[in-house]
């Protein structure tokens, strides 16, 4: 198979204070034509030579703390599954799953199943 290149595109708007206030993503390999709002993004990129991570975080104005929570609740359990999938560590991804159940629960995303006789 030849190698072949991806490109992953982000474009930020930003208002006079220099705050986000648009963000659109696109994708070469994306199933979508064209860039498409988005109104967070976290990207992590791991430097093996440094042993550290680089990081941007960011997201519009005015998104809600009602979505941002949401949102950092899928992005747990979404680094569980990725976390499995890179180590085939299932003790470990269980335990993450773990924690943002309990994010969930604490921010009230996620109900708890009710005990017998209440």
């Amino acid at each position: 198979m030849m190698p072949r290149t991806a490109e992953i595109k982000l474009t930020v708007e930003l208002d006079g204070d220099n705050l986000p206030i648009k963000i659109e993503w696109q994708a070469t390999e994306a199933r979508h034509d064209g860039p498409r709002p988005c109104q967070s993004v976290m990207l992590s990129m791991w430097d093996s030579e440094r042993k550290t991570t680089a990081a941007i975080d960011l997201w519009i104005r005015d998104t809600s703390v009602e979505d941002m929570n949401l949102y950092f609740y899928q992005v747990i359990h979404k680094m569980a599954d990725t976390y499995r999938r890179a180590t085939n560590n299932q003790e470990v991804a269980d335990s993450i799953q773990e924690f943002g159940n309990r994010f969930g629960k604490a921010l009230g995303l996620t109900r708890q199943p009710e005990s017998p006789g209440s």
